[in-house]
């Protein structure tokens, strides 16, 4: 089985969680398409929905879905997205394609966040995956240099702005042994907007897509 067919099946796998009347939050990726493409197939138990990125709301408009802001709903009931990485507790690196503020603003104003990977996502240490900051573009040289001191190698992705207007850095060769500490350490650099380490918000649900089928992790 191919990754493609892993995501979908990852994704449709997700669609058991949307109960009638959901107000739903909707993550950014590849795994996300597919669940953006499955949704008209259940447009009724939606009653409003939401969007993590410009990207992601251009592909549920595009399926006639009338997207939301998060201060006109308020709280969500479930928000879905994918990972970049996941661990057996449920902590995630995201960002990898850039949306991970909204990603975790969606996450944390959600009363549950399910989130769909395929197999090789899932890892025994985090930080494989460079880590995705997204930082205030005055800020970026100063925040890279706090990083290279704690002996990571943060590098710009350079030509790409989020959709609210900063920069990222994608940090490698950070050690992330303990996630939740890591997340709150990044997070006091100043000009740090946002950290890709989902560990105060963990998932609630993983959906793990492999050759056997998709397996689910709960907290």
């Amino acid at each position: 089985m191919d990754a493609t067919d892993k995501k979908r099946n990852a994704a449709k796998a997700s669609l058991e969680f949307i109960l009638p009347c959901t107000v739903l939050g909707v993550g950014t990726g590849s795994t996300v398409n597919h669940l953006i493409e499955l949704l008209p197939g259940i447009r009724e138990r939606i009653e409003s929905v939401v969007s993590s990125s410009q990207a992601s709301t251009e592909l549920l408009e595009a399926q006639g879905f009338e997207v939301s802001t998060l201060n006109e709903i308020g709280d969500i009931d479930l928000y879905i997205d994918g990972a970049d990485e996941a661990n057996k507790h449920l902590q995630l690196i995201k960002g990898g394609g850039g949306a991970l503020t909204r990603e975790k603003v969606l996450a944390g104003a959600a009363r549950r966040f399910v989130c769909i990977v395929d197999d090789s996502k899932l890892v025994g240490m985090l930080g494989g995956f460079p880590l995705p900051i997204e930082v205030i573009p005055m800020a970026q040289a100063f925040v890279a240099r706090k990083l290279v001191k704690m002996r990571a190698q943060p590098i710009w992705r350079e030509g790409f702005v989020t959709d609210n207007g900063n920069h990222i850095l994608d940090v490698h060769d950070l050690a992330i042994n303990n996630p939740l500490e890591m997340e709150s350490r990044l997070n006091q650099i100043p000009g740090v907007l946002t950290v890709g380490l989902f560990a105060q918000r963990a998932a609630d649900v993983l959906l793990i897509s492999g050759d056997a089928g998709v397996r689910e992790i709960r907290a």
